[in-house]
């Protein structure tokens, strides 16, 4: 030890709470890991000594005891580090965050692209025992990561809709059900001609966007203006042609914030105003909406009730609780502000 060092500071035991709170060790114990069993005066003397004395329990013997690593496993979608996802950034922010009330440590991983490179993910996480259970993303009904966690038997919450063969330990919102507010936002404005901005992806979610948008536009009586664009013809020339003429729609329905900045450039480029002249409405509420000229109005997800119900999904699984047979729909918020108002 070198001179005028102090000696490391010896741990507080869990004997030492006990005894500064005059409770046992036991009740201790279950202050920390089965509060709702302490009656709620003990329960506030115990954190009190748990507090004054620094304690921290033995994560180790904690997971020799109880099987819990304390640590979810996150596969994380690949992503452009220089042009990131911010939805999903935002799903991280309160993924961590809902582990964190539950006692655990989020592990981000992100396999290389492709199946198999998903499945040896897994496996390896499973064969280093490094986490209790596993919350997926950008989930779709065949997904590969999900059926080889159900054949493993590796609990699992994913945020997005499972396969019906599946188990469906999942949350989402209703893509289709948002997309219809949306509508009936801009026909309660006064809108009849309404356009759609959406892009050629396949993927489940902007499917039942578009359904959502059309079936609406239909019970409402609406007319929907559609773009005819050119083999390969860029998204704003196409939405340029969609604004041009006496019969240009008064509103345009955008399948995502991102898409909705492809709208404004293509208002602005044919010489009309976004708000007075056509009504723009987005998807995810991605901060940027606030930052444009008129502010975006846009569908908001429920991301921090997403990542709760996930990860209360998944603990349930590691430690044998009931978990509900079926997924659960979370409601989204349509955020109005003046690109719509």
């Amino acid at each position: 030890m070198t001179q005028g060092a102090r000696p490391p500071r010896r741990a507080t035991t869990i004997a030492e709470v006990a005894r500064a709170a005059g409770v046992s060790r036991q009740t201790v114990s279950n202050t920390l890991n089965a509060p709702h069993r302490v009656h709620p005066d003990t329960l506030a003397r115990v954190t009190a000594a748990i507090e004054e004395l620094g304690y921290r329990p033995d994560q180790s013997a904690r997971s020799l005891r109880t099987g819990e690593r304390r640590i979810i496993g996150y596969l994380a979608p690949v992503d452009d580090p220089f042009d990131p996802n911010p939805l999903m950034a935002g799903f991280l922010e309160a993924l961590v965050d809902a582990a964190g009330t539950e006692g655990h440590h989020v592990l981000l991983v992100r396999p290389a692209p492709g199946a198999e490179r998903a499945r040896a993910a897994i496996d390896e996480l499973v064969a280093a025992r490094q986490v209790d259970g596993l919350v997926l993303a950008d989930v779709l009904p065949d997904d590969a990561r999900v059926a080889h966690a159900a054949r493993a038997g590796v609990p699992f919450a994913a945020f997005g809709r499972t396969g019906a063969q599946l188990p469906q330990h999942w949350a989402d919102i209703d893509n289709g059900a948002a997309m219809a507010d949306v509508v009936a936002h801009l026909a309660a404005r006064g809108h009849r001609r309404i356009g759609f901005a959406a892009s050629t992806a396949d993927l489940p979610w902007l499917a039942a966007r578009r359904a959502g948008f059309h079936a609406e536009a239909r019970r409402l009586g609406l007319d929907v203006v559609r773009a005819r664009s050119a083999p390969g013809e860029p998204a704003v020339a196409a939405l340029r042609t969609l604004l041009r003429g006496s019969e240009r729609p008064t509103a345009v329905a955008a399948e995502s914030d991102l898409r909705a900045l492809d709208v404004y450039e293509a208002i602005r480029a044919e010489g009309l105003a976004v708000g007075p002249d056509v009504a723009v409405t987005g998807f995810h509420d991605t901060p940027l909406c606030r930052h444009l000229h008129p502010a975006l109005t846009s569908v908001r997800l429920p991301l921090r009730a997403i990542a709760g119900a996930l990860v209360r999904r998944l603990l349930a699984q590691v430690r044998g609780e009931p978990v509900p047979a079926a997924g659960e729909t979370l409601a989204t918020e349509l955020v109005v502000r003046a690109s719509s108002a």
